[in-house]
C-alpha cells in the first residue's frame, strides 16, 4: 500500500502505517519459476533472500490459472508461510490489510456476516489503538484478527531477533488487553517486503506467514478503483485455493463487496478461515 494515515492523525503515524508500495502487487515484477525439486528451491530461495530484500510480486498465466509468486509454494512451506493453497479445491481465503479506519470496515463487515463468509484481519499498532470496537465486533462475527507489525517497518531489515519480535509482541500484547484472547499467530510481512532470515525468524516465533495471490490497486485513497475495474481483475483472476488481499480502507470494496462475494459464490467458490490453509503447513 501507499501511506496509509491521514494527514490530520499527524506525524506520530506517519512512521506507522507506511503500507504496500505500487510493487506490492500482481504483475509488479517477474515472478520466479518454479523449480524441479524441494531440495532445489530451498537453495534459490536461501541464495535469493539472505540478507537481501524481496519484494512480493505475482504473475498470472493467460488462461485464468494459478498465479506464480517470487517464491514457489514449496519454497515458502519450509518457512510454513504461504501465498495459496495449492488445492484445486474452489476455496478462498479472504483477507484485509488494516492501517486505519475511515468508516469502511462496517460495511465490509456487514458483507462478510451476511455471506457467512469468514476473513482474517491484518491488523498494524494504529488500528487496535483507534479502532478497538471494531476490532471486538470482528472477533465476536467469527473472524480472525492477524498481526501485520506494531509499526509497519520493513522487517527484511530487521537484524535481530528481539526486534523482530518485539514489532509482533506489541500487537499480541494491545490485542489480548481488547479482547481479552491471545491473538492468532499469523503474520504478513508489512510492504509484502520479506527475506528468508526474518521468514525463519516468523517461524521460530510460532508465526505462520501469509502473503497473496490475488490483489488489486484498491488503497490510493483519491484515485479509487471504479466498480467496473475492480471486478475486471477480482473476478477474472479468482482461482481455487486464492489469498485474496483487499484493503479495509476501499470505499470501492465497501461499496462492492457483497455483489463480489455472490459473484464468486455465482462462479462455484465458497470462503474458508484461514486456518484451513495454516493447517496444511504442519
Amino acid at each position: 500500500m501507499k501511506p496509509c494515515i491521514k494527514k490530520s492523525q499527524g506525524a506520530k503515524l506517519l512512521g506507522t502505517c507506511l503500507f504496500l508500495s505500487l510493487s506490492y502487487f500482481a504483475g509488479a515484477g517477474a515472478a520466479a519459476s518454479l523449480h524441479a525439486s524441494s531440495q532445489t528451491e530451498v537453495s534459490v530461495l536461501a541464495a535469493s533472500t539472505t540478507s537481501s530484500e524481496q519484494n512480493w510480486g505475482l504473475g498470472f498465466p493467460k488462461n485464468g490459472g494459478k498465479p506464480t509468486g517470487n517464491a514457489s509454494p514449496a519454497e515458502l512451506r519450509n518457512y510454513r508461510a504461504a501465498f495459496l493453497d495449492e488445492t484445486e479445491e474452489p476455496v478462498i481465503y479472504l483477507t484485509f490489510d488494516c492501517g486505519y479506519e475511515n468508516g469502511n470496515t462496517p460495511v465490509i463487515l456487514d458483507a462478510l456476516k451476511k455471506h457467512q463468509a469468514p476473513a482474517t484481519f491484518f491488523v498494524v499498532g494504529n488500528y487496535l489503538e483507534t479502532s478497538p470496537e471494531l476490532v471486538r465486533r470482528m472477533v465476536a462475527e467469527g473472524h480472525s484478527v492477524a498481526n501485520h507489525t506494531y509499526h509497519h517497518p520493513n522487517m527484511s531489515q530487521i537484524a535481530t531477533v528481539e526486534s523482530f519480535q518485539k514489532e509482533l509482541q506489541e500487537v499480541e500484547t494491545l490485542y489480548q488487553e481488547i479482547t481479552g484472547s491471545p491473538m492468532v499467530s499469523y503474520y504478513r510481512p508489512p510492504q509484502g517486503k520479506y527475506s528468508s532470515q526474518n521468514l525463519q525468524m516468523a517461524k521460530d516465533l510460532g508465526y505462520y506467514t501469509f502473503f497473496w495471490s490475488l490483489a488489486y490497486v484498491d488503497w490510493l485513497q483519491d484515485s479509487q478503483p471504479t466498480k467496473e475495474e475492480a471486478f475486471d481483475k477480482l473476478l477474472s483472476r479468482i482461482h481455487s485455493g486464492a489469498v485474496v488481499l483487499l484493503h479495509n480502507t476501499s470505499s470501492t470494496n465497501a461499496a462492492i463487496l457483497d455483489e463480489l462475494l455472490t459473484k464468486w459464490e455465482e462462479m462455484g467458490y465458497h470462503f474458508a478461515p484461514l486456518s484451513e490453509l495454516a493447517n496444511k503447513l504442519d
